[in-house]
């Protein structure tokens, strides 16, 4: 007999449904799998083999074939263990035929027979909903995840008897195996009581309409959104508690509104670290597809968790400076995504910027320019998004207080030395660089009630209205994202404009790739003033924050 269930895999960010077919057939006693499978794949067989032991089925002496479809795409993980026993109960007649059609099946089992919870769970739903998929058949643990994705009907097993009941329709006994009196015998050839599953007697399936993980699901994400605009917290960071900076907290502005890239250098308690730390409470909320994007990076990671179900904020990163280039980016046999692909729609903070070693910086200059991370390896190119906004902290020199004399001791070779650990690549895809200055002590004794963080948000979300009106259908979300021929599309300068680009040009020796982005963050000032042109006050603004010249 043969069968056919489907199931779901993940290939770096994308979700693949797959078609797991079993075929049982007389001959030589066997059980193998095929179709690229990884090692936790083909450990599947034993786990398989016993767990249906343990619920009551014994397999006959048969030649078992799996084939996982399409084959050329690696199956990695435990999640094939539900859908290989599945097909295996259907192909020798046990469970209908047409019990799983139009079912999704994902979840490792445990030698009782036992459903374990998976990782990725919410985009292979997603991708189920996008296939028309009409029911998933999930663990009990992973059943609030798939409740986040309103297109599909979600159940939660959390073993391999409720999984037969909610594929059947019907209840099984106890021991899901023969018993005596008044048991009867059901079609599938399983011992069952007979009684179909109903309003009065529910089964032991949890299913999403009694679950309350739908409160966090997909259809309350737009509400999610506005409630994290309109709410205040006090108790949450918050740009009125920095003291003087209005400089820095400007240049925070401007980043934040085009998600430009931002280096901020300056002495020690400067304010480097409290600054970079508030920007994601001025950034606009995210919306609801990017709150799905975000929650599958970390579904695939398998750090999504039930109690705070869909990621609502935007995520803030800030890893130590001894940190791997593997773990910034991601890798492993089979890729998993790094800090940068967690960063995505979020902030990437590296503070202390010159102490990151030299080669794990220069990693991030594919990705600061794609948006995204690829990762090649003999089983096929994955790739992970990493759209995020970089903010990198540091000293202007070893001992931090250069250029006062008065307290610096560094050398002018000790300075440049220290300043070269950045590569000039990597200074160079900052679109904005400011000099944060000592904070004086009348800004400390008596600080003044700065503007918080609800109103500089407030001014941001507007530019982006405008950027977002003036990108429709173009692909484009923020200034940032501009390439060349965008950029002598929406960034056109007047006579006047034009000159003064010309002296800075050549004054400050820029590169193609220095004026470009100096006339990104003017269009993003521009925006902010509410102004559909370039003028000169908004080019000399953004000349100013195109320091890292200085720095090379």
């Amino acid at each position: 007999m043969f069968s056919t269930i489907t199931s779901g895999t993940l290939y770096g960010i994308r979700s693949c449904l797959i078609q797991v077919e079993v075929d049982v057939s007389q001959g030589l006693p066997c059980f193998q799998i095929v179709g690229l499978p990884g090692s936790e794949v083909r450990e599947a067989r034993e786990r398989v083999k016993v767990a249906l032991k343990n619920v009551g089925v014994e397999l006959p002496p048969v030649s078992i074939n799996v084939n996982l479809s399409p084959a050329d795409i690696p199956k990695s993980g435990t999640m094939f263990d539900l859908p290989v026993a599945v097909g295996i109960m259907t192909a020798l007649s046990k469970i209908p035929a047409k019990a799983a059609a139009d079912t999704l099946l994902i979840g490792e089992l445990g030698l009782s027979g036992e459903v374990k919870p998976v990782k990725g769970v919410l985009p292979i739903v997603r991708e189920a909903a996008h296939r028309r998929i009409k029911r998933c058949i999930l663990p009990a643990e992973n059943l609030w995840e798939g409740s986040l994705v309103e297109q599909v009907e979600s159940v939660g097993v959390s073993d391999m008897r409720q999984a037969i009941e909610t594929l059947t329709g019907v209840r099984q006994t106890a021991e899901c195996r023969r018993a005596e009196g008044n048991a009867e015998q059901g079609e599938n050839g399983v011992q069952i009581h007979g009684v179909h599953d109903d309003v009065s007697q529910p089964g032991p399936a949890y299913s999403v309409s009694e679950y309350d993980g739908r409160r966090r699901g997909a259809a309350n994400v737009e509400e999610l959104s506005e409630d994290a605009a309109r709410t205040t917290d006090s108790s949450r960071e918050d740009f009125a508690d920095i003291s003087g900076q209005e400089s820095l907290k400007r240049a925070a502005e401007v980043a934040a509104a085009g998600f430009h890239h931002l280096l901020i250098v300056g002495p020690p308690g400067a304010g480097k670290t409290m600054l970079a730390s508030r920007i994601p409470t001025i950034l606009p909320p995210l919306s609801a597809e990017e709150s799905l994007e975000v929650s599958s990076v970390y579904s695939i990671s398998g750090l999504l968790r039930a109690e705070s179900g869909l990621k609502k904020e935007r995520p803030f990163l800030n890893p130590h400076h001894t940190i791997t280039g593997q773990a910034l980016v991601g890798g492993g046999r089979i890729p998993t995504p790094g800090i940068i692909s967690l960063a995505h729609r979020g902030v990437l903070f590296l503070d202390e910027l010159p102490e990151f070693k030299r080669e794990t910086l220069d990693i991030l200059r594919q990705p600061l320019e794609d948006r995204k991370v690829q990762i090649a390896r003999t089983c096929g190119t994955y790739v992970y998004p990493a759209d995020f906004m970089l903010v990198g902290a540091m000293n202007p020199c070893p001992c931090g207080y250069y250029p006062d004399m008065g307290r610096c001791r560094c050398t002018p070779s000790e300075v440049r030395r220290y300043l070269r650990r950045v590569s000039g690549p990597v200074l160079d895809r900052m679109d904005i660089c400011v000099q944060a200055q000592p904070v004086e002590f009348h800004h400390i004794a008596e600080p003044a009630a700065g503007e918080n963080s609800d109103r500089i948000r407030a001014r941001v979300m507007r530019a982006r209205t405008i950027q977002a009106e003036r990108f429709q259908d173009t692909g484009l979300r923020f200034n940032s994202d501009m390439k060349a021929g965008d950029v002598e599309r929406y960034c056109k300068l007047g006579g006047k404009e034009q000159r003064f680009m010309e002296q800075m040009f050549a004054a400050m020796q820029l590169s193609a790739r220095g004026y470009h982005k100096i006339l990104k963050v003017a269009r993003t000032i521009a925006d902010l003033a509410g102004c559909e042109r370039i003028g000169e006050e908004h080019l000399a603004e953004a000349v100013c924050y195109r320091q890292t010249e200085v720095l090379q």
